[in-house]
């Protein structure tokens, strides 16, 4: 069903990801093809509340591709959770005669998109964009790819530092709720464990695998650990380590925000490119209310409620393959 699309909006909200900027590129210059017009969202929902919208050209959006970040920038905005804040909002889209709105971000940005359709009639659609690739409805989320990447590279880097001084590294990375970062980079660099939100394992777990590398003269070790794990703060995690092995020298790596940074990856450039044309033509097919997602190097569309609401689950037998690779 063909709908008439006339302007669009288009945000990035929540934390940044590398390839957000390649989505936005996507979704101006298809709109634009067909005839649309584009406005950017500044700082995200807060810029909508606030009035800062520019119309967008070809021009506005040349030379980003490989830009990590986002030029839209991005901004968490606690009025947009409250209905006043909402109105304000849709009001500067409808008095710009927006038809529609593409947000570019996670979970939360989502949940906030679907209320301001609900609640003011205005078409929308999710594209995933988050380094934590914890979206349902979708293979990867732009973002992931990169961010796993700058992982590896930094964790490469600390093995050689750690194999010269037979030192045991903890590299926290992001993953507060889910361990996909940890997981993937974890089996991806050889990492004797790997420490994740999703697993309840206890000190007796993570000691009984040491014992184990020390029986095996495994003189460096290298351990993923998520921010969001169950076992506390990776500090108080090396320090119950050295405790327990005083003859263990242990070092902690927080990479942080690096694995926001940097220019994306070819997969990243490609999936934001593809889904920013298929958001597009979504929303002139009639689509709303909906995320556009990668399944089987398939382009689908799921309901934002399930994108929200479902959960996707870490391949537990990628976890026993990198368990097993460590030994």
């Amino acid at each position: 069903m063909s709908v008439e699309i006339n302007n669009i909006a288009i945000l990035t909200s929540g934390g940044d990801a590398p390839g957000m900027n390649a989505a936005i590129r996507a979704v101006t210059r298809t709109a634009l093809y067909h005839g649309k017009k584009v406005f950017g969202v500044y700082r995200g929902y807060e810029g909508m509340i606030e009035d800062d919208l520019l119309e967008l050209s070809t021009a506005h959006v040349k030379n980003i591709l490989a830009q990590g970040g986002t030029f839209l920038k991005s901004a968490r905005s606690k009025e947009f959770r409250t209905h006043d804040g909402r109105a304000k909002a849709a009001a500067n889209l409808k008095k710009r005669n927006i038809d529609a709105l593409v947000v570019i971000g996670g979970d939360g940005s989502f949940t906030g998109a679907l209320k301001l359709a609900d609640e003011h009639n205005i078409r929308v659609i999710g594209v995933p964009g988050t380094i934590d690739n914890d979206l349902f409805g979708t293979d990867y989320t732009i973002g992931y790819d990169t961010a796993t990447n700058t992982v590896i590279e930094s964790v490469d880097k600390i093995r050689d530092t750690a194999s010269s001084h037979n030192r045991l590294f903890l590299v926290e990375v992001m993953g507060r709720d889910t361990g996909y970062i940890a997981a993937s980079t974890g089996l991806a660099t050889g990492a004797l464990g790997i420490i994740l939100p999703e697993q309840k394992i206890t000190f007796d777990d993570l000691f009984r695998d040491l014992r184990n590398a020390q029986a095996n003269k495994k003189t460096s070790n290298i351990i993923m650990v998520a921010e969001g794990n169950h076992l506390g703060d990776v500090f108080d995690i090396s320090l119950a380590i050295k405790k327990e092995f005083p003859s263990i020298d242990v070092k902690v790596t927080t990479l942080g925000h690096t694995q926001r940074g940097g220019s994306p990856s070819t997969n990243d450039r490609v999936l934001a490119s593809v889904l920013g044309y298929y958001a597009i033509k979504g929303l002139m097919n009639g689509e709303e209310k909906v995320m556009v997602g990668m399944i089987n190097q398939k382009v689908v569309y799921i309901p934002l409620s399930e994108a929200i609401s479902k959960t996707t689950n870490l391949d537990e037998e990628m976890l026993t393959i990198a368990k097993i690779l460590a030994t």
